[in-house]
């Protein structure tokens, strides 16, 4: 577990380990999130990234049908 600080201006740097785990590169934009007591920061990808995430899933599950 890794440490920052906020600065004055209430920033706060990601720790260089983070940052290549997660492929986070400068400019690239993420999202803030309160769940609890705590800050989620949740990188944003690209649409054409998620192609294929779902491969595989299984689509024979019974669902609600929609509502008009």
């Amino acid at each position: 577990m890794t440490t920052v600080t906020v600065s004055p201006r209430f920033q706060v740097v990601i720790p260089q380990v983070i940052r290549n785990a997660l492929g986070i590169k400068p400019g690239q934009r993420i999202q803030a999130l309160q769940y609890q007591d705590r800050i989620e920061l949740i990188p944003l990808r690209p649409m054409r990234k998620a192609r294929g995430m779902l491969k595989g899933i299984d689509t024979t599950v019974k669902r609600e049908h929609d509502r008009a």
